[in-house]
Formats: structure tokens, sequence, C-alpha cells
């Protein structure tokens, strides 16, 4: 069957997304959008920044972590790393996959080929994440999302057993590589006589790699430096593409194909769908994840890729449950109307949390990067704040975040 044609297997015919009174999905709002959806995608990009604020808050900025592992024997740090480490990146690449789900069907809905112009969207969100890595972070992810997201979208549509083999061998390939490079890790780690007790390499981004002596001797006093650091040293900052993309094509898949088993549904498949992976993921993956983060450095590559998406799908189980039993028609508490617009405005967001956590930390702006691990939560508090203040008085004004509006008026202009 051609790639850009919809299979029958694939045809909307669970209640997912409909704006049909008939529809049995999990409560929308008045546009038609699942609640559930920008909860948590709101919840998985404040939860990204509580991650990535570890990056910022280092004397030095991304590149001078890269060079030294981010070392710390700060128990309180090293909890506070572990609790945000990997999880909430994962949860956001899974409901990209939600998403990609939700297009395929709008397109099938509307007799559109597959997937035909979604090609020029990942390609618009490759440029998007290609400024935002040159400008803003060493560490972005948009980039990966773009390349991963073409390679699920030529799978979306196709059958079940062919989404399952495909998804199975590069799953299969990605966690025996995982498992070379952690017995490589921890073999040398053993030999050298490396940190115990989960000191050593974790946080951020978790790549174990070196930046150089050139990096590392940088600050952040310049960011007219830091540009030109990112451009020649791509490979370096670019190399955790490796991982990243086939890690989110198979959970862009695995988004996709949880749609389709009724995850968002209000029947009762869909809930005991929700409880079984809610004790999966949150009973298994967070007993493995202590396990992980204690285990010391040479575990960072599992504690960082393999398990925190087992830990995302309890986290996506529990989120979706917990929205579904709101009372519907109530009013939104400011907390939950806050996440809800972050949500919203993801993209933006995200783009905007680091550009505010470069001012704040990086010597080139305020300089308040180091100090204690109170006072790096407090930096993540207060951007966190911002944002969830800042994006809903945005959606008052206008349907998208500024981001997603451009993003969406390039889409549009090529059509014409």
């Amino acid at each position: 069957m051609p790639a850009n044609q919809p299979s029958s297997t694939a045809t909307p015919t669970s209640p997912v997304v409909s704006r049909t009174p008939s529809s049995a999905a999990v409560p929308t709002g008045a546009s038609g959008r699942i609640l559930a959806l920008d909860v948590l995608r709101g919840i998985a990009i404040l939860g990204t920044l509580a991650s990535n604020i570890w990056l910022f808050t280092t004397p030095g900025g991304p590149a001078a972590w890269l060079s030294d592992g981010f070392a710390t024997d700060d128990p309180v740090r090293t909890v506070l790393q572990a609790l945000s480490n990997g999880k909430f990146l994962a949860l956001l690449t899974l409901l990209f996959g939600v998403g990609l789900e939700l297009q395929y069907r709008s397109m099938v809905r509307q007799g559109l080929p597959w997937p035909g112009r979604y090609v020029l969207r990942a390609a618009i969100l490759f440029v998007e994440g290609l400024l935002h890595y040159v400008l803003v972070f060493e560490f972005d992810v948009l980039m990966g999302y773009a390349i991963a997201s073409l390679l699920a979208a030529y799978l979306v549509g196709r059958s079940d057993r062919v989404v399952r083999v495909w998804g199975g061998v590069v799953a299969g390939v990605y966690v025996a590589a995982i498992v070379a490079l952690t017995a490589l890790l921890v073999s040398t780690s053993d030999a050298g006589g490396g940190q115990q007790g989960g000191q050593g390499q974790r946080g951020g981004q978790g790549a174990p790699a070196a930046a150089g002596d050139g990096a590392a001797s940088l600050s952040t006093a310049s960011w007219l430096d830091q540009v030109v650091l990112r451009l020649t040293h791509m490979d370096v900052f670019r190399i955790e593409l490796l991982l990243i993309v086939p890690s989110a094509t198979v959970l862009f898949l695995v988004g996709s194909r949880l749609v389709r088993a009724g995850m968002f549904s209000t029947t009762e498949e869909g809930a005991r769908l929700r409880r079984r992976l809610a004790w999966i993921g949150l009973g298994a993956g967070v007993p493995l994840n202590a396990l992980t983060t204690w285990a010391g450095p040479g575990w960072v590559l599992v504690d960082r890729y393999l398990v925190p998406p087992l830990v995302a799908l309890g986290i996506l189980a529990l989120g979706t449950t917990l929205v579904a039993r709101l009372r519907p028609g109530g009013s939104p508490s400011l907390l939950r109307r806050g996440v809800e617009g972050v949500g919203r405005t993801a993209l933006s967001c995200y783009v905007l949390q680091n550009v505010l956590a470069s001012v704040i930390c990086f010597d080139w702006g305020l300089g308040l990067a180091g100090g204690e691990p109170w006072q790096v939560v407090l930096i993540w508090a207060g951007i966190s704040l911002t944002l969830m203040v800042a994006a809903p008085l945005w959606l008052r004004r206008w349907p998208r975040g500024p981001i997603e509006l451009v993003m969406h008026r390039v889409y549009d202009a090529g059509r014409r």
C-alpha cells in the first residue's frame, strides 16, 4: 500500500477526538480540544524545564556541564534531578505521538493524502529547532522531533502489524545499544574506581560526553560566543540526536496506538487501560528509577532513556484519569488554567522558558547560575509561574502561541 494513502485499519472509528455529541471522549473544552492533553502537555513542558534548569544553573552553562558530566555529591541535588530526569521529556514525546495521530485522523476525515503536507510541517519544525539550538539552547529536542516525526508519519497510517514490526525492530536495536553502552560505562567506571551511590554523570540531558578543553574554558559572559560555540561544536552538542530520534520514533508510535486503544475514551475499556498503565508505569517504573538513580554513573543512559518512558506512561494514564473525573462545566482553578495555558502554547513556552533561563542564569544576563539546590528550585518556580500567567493572558487575545501562529502562517502560505 502506498505510504500516502491511509489504510482501512487506520480509519478513525473509535471515540477519540470528535466534536459531535456522540463522542465518548474524555471531557473536551469549547474548542473541542481534549482537556487531558492540554493539562498533561503543560505538565510536561514545566517538567522538562525542571530537568533542564540544572544545565542553565551550572556555572559555565551547558558546555561546562557537558565537560564534567554534571558531577555532584549533594544528595538533595541528586534527588531533585532524579525526580525530573527524562520522565517529562518522555511524556512530552508520547503526547507528540498522540498529536500526530490526531493530525492523521483530521487529514483522513478531509480526504487528504497522508503524510502529504505533513512533510512541510516537519520541515518547519526542524528549522525552528535549528534556530532554537543555535540561538538559545545546546540540547534542543525540536530537531530530533522533526526527524522522528517524518519516520513515524510514514508508519502511523499502516496496519497494526506493520507498526508492531517496525516499532519492535527499532526499539529492540535501541535497547540493545543502550545496554551495550551501559555495560561499557559500568566496566570503565569500575576499572577507574568511579563514583558510586548515584553521583557523577546525570541530570540535564544525561549524555556522557566531553566538549573538550576549548568548550569547557568558555564562560557564559558572551551570548555571541555561545552561538559560535554551538556552531563549531555541533558534532558534540547534537550527538544526542542519535539517541533521541529512534526513541522518539517508537514513543510517537506508542502515543498513536494508545489513542486507537481507547486511552482517552470514557468507555470501561479505556478506564481499564489507564489503570493498567498507571500500575505498571508508576508501580514498576518508579522503583526501577530509584535503583538506576543510585546505581552509579555507569547507569546514566538507562536512567535517562530506558526507565523514564515507563514512568511517563504511568503519568499519562494517571493524569488522564484525574482530568476525566473533573466536574463537567466546573470553573477551573487558577493552577489548572495556568497549566492548560502552557499546554496550549507548548512550543512557545518551551522556547520561552529556555530564553528566560538563559537571561536569568548566564553571565551576559543576570548571572544567577550556581547556588544551593533551593535557589535552583526557586528559579524554576519563578519561570514556571511566569509561563502560567503569561500563557492564559496571551490566549485571551490569540488562539495559539506566538511561535505556533508563525508556524501555521508559514504552513498555510505553502498552500498557495
